[in-house]
C-alpha cells in the first residue's frame, strides 16, 4: 500500500510536489446519480422547470466546477484541463438521472478529483433547480470509475 504523501515532516498537511514528474496524458471518469420523484423527472424531460433547462445548466455547472476544483479542495493542484464533458442517462424506470463526467489533461498530476467534483456539482445543480418541487431528491453513488495515465497506471471499476 502506498504511503500518504500529503504530510510534511511535522505531520501537517502540505501540497505534494509534482515538479519532477513527467507530463503525461491523463483522463478520469466519475459517475453519480440523482434520484427524484417521477413527476420531477418528467418535468425535467419536458423542459417544464421554471429555472430553465435543467440538464443544460447543470452540464455547464459541472464543467465550471471541474475547472475550479483547486479552489475548493485545499491540497489539489491547479491543473490546466484539456477537456471536460458531462453526459446524462435518464432512467425513467428508476426515476433517476445518471451523471458521467469525463475530464482530461496533459500534465504532472491526475484529474480524478476534478471529475468527482464535476459529478457532484452537476448533481447539486439539478437539485438546486428542482428543489422547489422535490426536496427529497438524493445525490448518490458519486465515484471514480476510471483513470488513465501517470505513474500509478490505469484504474478501472466495472459498473
Amino acid at each position: 500500500m502506498d504511503s500518504l504523501t500529503h504530510f510534511n515532516e511535522e505531520g501537517r498537511a502540505k501540497m505534494v510536489e509534482v515538479g519532477d514528474k513527467l507530463n503525461t496524458k491523463r483522463e478520469a471518469v466519475a459517475k453519480g446519480s440523482v434520484y427524484m420523484m417521477p413527476e420531477t423527472l418528467k418535468r425535467i424531460i419536458d423542459y417544464d422547470i421554471k429555472k430553465g433547462d435543467v440538464l443544460a445548466v447543470s452540464q455547464v455547472a459541472g464543467i465550471m466546477a471541474a475547472k475550479k476544483t483547486s479552489d475548493l479542495i485545499p491540497m489539489c493542484h491547479n491543473i490546466i484541463l484539456t477537456g471536460a464533458d458531462i453526459n446524462f442517462h435518464i432512467d425513467e424506470e428508476n426515476n433517476k438521472i445518471d451523471i458521467e463526467a469525463v475530464v482530461r489533461t496533459t500534465g504532472k498530476t491526475g484529474v480524478e478529483i476534478e471529475a468527482l467534483t464535476a459529478v457532484s456539482v452537476t448533481g447539486l445543480t439539478i437539485y438546486d433547480m428542482c428543489k422547489a418541487i422535490d426536496k427529497k431528491m438524493k445525490l448518490t453513488d458519486v465515484r471514480l470509475v476510471r483513470k488513465t495515465g501517470g505513474k500509478s497506471g490505469d484504474f478501472i471499476i466495472e459498473d
